[in-house]
């Protein structure tokens, strides 16, 4: 049995890996034209705290979703390859002068092992007039090493990665008995999908050792360290494809992340980065049989994941493979 996933970014690696784990036979083949820092997945600073944005199908489905992948990291997080694999417990909070629902997240106040009211005297940790806060526990995944670490682990279960870029997914016709689209962005052109919209985010890297604790704040304000330096953030520019390094933007986000957290004025850059997320109401996870000139491909999508990927990635893998799984079994009908 051979099955092909199509993207190699965290969607694409994690859905590889979970085929791997849950069907033994199979022969399971990572194809792509762009890996690892080349990817989407490489500029996100990866802490677990999916929003409302993200959405399945159903709530019922989504919640899963979000509980399958903290339950997926937390327990890779404690295991001897935590730190090689970019894994890691991290507390921190979020503030508002605004609303007291931007502090707050339904989804994953009974996921994570701690959510509660910021206090008083915790509103007054940063500058700012903050009338609203949480204090909560998640995890970390930072991609940089991530994405090498499962790379590995992918091939050493047998995994074959290839090199090439695809025109249109029933170019695979043939060749595989399903394949699973993990192509993030690039599926508005392999699907002809005007669904998906790209929200540019941008981020600085600094050094600040100093800082342990992330912190969110109004305007998509964000420090969040990480393994190898502090990721500040952020923006959300919706339905722009720019990958240019914005000087204005940079500027904007050292504006404010420094006055939130006064201590990062003048630490060093480590490097800039640009990412299109791959946003889609509701998240794509679903069999589709795709006309080809030879009969029908089988096809499972798993695209969509917008600024949440790293976040969800493990639970839409679980659920893809099940699809897979699914999948096959319509084998005689076809």
């Amino acid at each position: 049995m051979k099955v092909c996933v199509v993207g190699a970014g965290v969607v694409g690696l994690t859905t590889a890996t979970e085929l791997q784990r849950q069907l033994r036979n199979a022969s399971v083949t990572v194809l792509a034209d762009r890996f690892e820092q080349d990817t989407c997945s490489d500029v996100a600073a990866g802490l677990f705290r999916p929003s409302s944005s993200f959405s399945g199908p159903t709530e019922e489905i989504t919640r899963k979703w979000i509980s399958d992948a903290y339950r997926h990291w937390d327990e890779l997080r404690v295991t001897e390859h935590s730190a090689r694999a970019g894994v890691c417990q991290m507390s921190g909070y979020i503030f508002s002068s605004r609303d007291p629902a931007i502090v707050r997240n339904y989804y994953i106040e009974k996921v994570v092992p701690l959510y509660r009211a910021a206090t008083e005297q915790e509103l007054q940790l940063c500058p700012g007039e903050w009338k609203y806060g949480s204090f909560f526990t998640t995890i970390l995944t930072e991609c940089r090493r991530f994405q090498p670490w499962v790379t590995e682990r992918f091939l050493e279960n047998g995994g074959r990665i290839v090199t090439e870029s695809l025109n249109s997914l029933q170019e695979l016709q043939g060749k595989y008995d399903v394949v699973v689209n993990c192509t993030g962005l690039g599926a508005k052109r392999l699907c002809n999908d005007e669904k998906l919209v790209p929200i540019r985010g941008q981020i600085i890297k600094v050094r600040a050792s100093w800082v342990k604790t992330f912190f969110y704040a109004d305007f998509d304000t964000y420090v969040i360290p990480g393994f190898d330096g502090v990721t500040l953030g952020g923006c959300r520019n919706y339905d722009s494809y720019s990958t240019e390094i914005s000087r204005h933007d940079s500027a904007g986000i050292r504006e404010r992340c420094e006055a939130l957290l006064p201590s990062l004025r003048g630490s060093p850059v480590i490097r800039e980065s640009v990412g299109l997320r791959p946003h889609r109401d509701p998240v794509r996870v679903e069999i589709e049989m795709l006309p080809t000139a030879n009969g029908y491909l089988r096809v499972v999508h798993n695209y969509g994941h917008g600024g949440y990927g790293v976040t969800t990635a493990p639970g839409t893998a679980i659920y893809a493979t099940q699809l897979v799984q699914d999948a096959l079994k319509s084998n005689s009908k076809l």
